[in-house]
């Protein structure tokens, strides 16, 4: 279905978010320093009702079509920056990176994360434009990365990849960090710091969930404004969820399974939706399939809202009974990145 908005909303749209992105920048820079709980909440709540301002925005110029699409898009990449935002953790906790210099990196990621996906999402406009059968490839890749979501090894999230072991061997790099400077001056010696290794981390992790994330949420929309405009404001208020949430992210245990049902519904409705549209000779004499169904953009909308429910609740509630056995509340047991602890500044 072709959706169309007014063009002043859509370019007014993408200037009003640039604005907000670099006003967030700007202030990440000026007044770098560790968000209170309550500032975190603040900022999560903003960017959330920022979102479904947004959506309603969409529903009023555009139709009930669109918004729907946003919100179903939105809230799967959400659910998808939230996983990413768990490597996140791994990756600063696993290169010791002082509290006070977190949030500069996790802006890094986001504005990396933001071009990534604009590239990914271009060229996946292109190649649904040109060629219908690219949603069965869409579909197959979603489906093998919903198993691995599921039941795949996750022990291995935090070690070095290629790149920094080779990183490693070649380059003088210091242990200790200089603020976020990539380089630093040690006994008249110019090193690289553990934050060239930490951007690079950061980066690749960002690549691989752009991968991800773009063919789940083109199989919700194939409106480039809807799949750009859903990306930034799930990626909006990262920084401070990342803060808000705090060691409470390692006790989502369920949350893998949420994301990969999410996936793999994606998946079949990509399926459904190549056979719909089939033009493949050797798949029905190249000819669309009618008897395969379209999946709304509601029917996936509450899917994915159920799915994201009961994986967080379900997690919850098992953190909440894993903590009694230990003779604990869950809020004792998970320490929260805006307390101060020793050593880390």
């Amino acid at each position: 279905m072709e959706l169309a908005l007014p063009v002043w909303f859509e370019v007014g749209s993408l200037v009003v978010l640039t604005l907000i992105l670099v006003a967030d920048l700007l202030l990440v820079l000026k007044r770098p320093h560790v968000p209170s709980f309550r500032e975190a909440t603040a900022w999560v709540v903003f960017y959330v009702v920022l979102a479904l301002i947004f959506a309603g925005l969409m529903f009023l110029l555009g139709d009930a079509e669109h918004g729907g699409q946003f919100l179903a898009g939105w809230l799967t990449e959400y659910s998808l920056s939230i996983d990413n935002l768990f490597v996140f953790v791994i990756i600063m906790s696993r290169f010791a990176v002082p509290r006070k210099y977190q949030q500069e990196v996790l802006m890094v990621g986001i504005i990396l994360a933001l071009i990534l996906r604009g590239i990914f999402i271009l060229l996946g406009a292109q190649l649904i434009e040109n060629f219908s059968w690219i949603f069965y490839i869409f579909g197959a890749f979603l489906l093998y990365t919903a198993w691995g979501q599921a039941f795949g090894d996750h022990e291995g999230e935090g070690e070095d990849n290629r790149l920094i072991k080779m990183l490693r061997r070649r380059l003088a790099i210091t242990s200790e960090y200089d603020g976020v400077k990539l380089r630093t001056r040690i006994d008249g010696t110019k090193v690289f710091t553990p934050m060239l290794i930490v951007f690079i981390a950061i980066g690749t992790t960002d690549l691989i969930f752009a991968l991800d994330s773009i063919p789940a949420i083109f199989g919700i929309t194939q409106s480039p404004f809807i799949v750009f405009t859903a990306n930034v404001f799930a990626l909006m208020g990262l920084r401070q969820l990342y803060f808000l949430l705090g060691g409470l992210l390692e006790r989502l245990e369920y949350l893998k399974y949420g994301i990969a049902f999410i996936l793999a519904f994606i998946g079949v409705k990509l399926f459904l939706h190549a056979a719909h549209v089939n033009e493949l000779p050797f798949i029905n004499g190249g000819e669309p399939i009618e008897w395969a169904p379209e999946i709304s953009t509601w029917t996936s909308l509450a899917v994915i809202v159920v799915a994201m429910v009961v994986a967080t609740v379900a997690s919850l509630v098992k953190a909440r009974v894993d903590a009694r056995k230990r003779g604990h509340s869950l809020m004792e047991e998970v320490p929260h990145f805006t307390d101060g602890r020793p050593g880390d500044e």
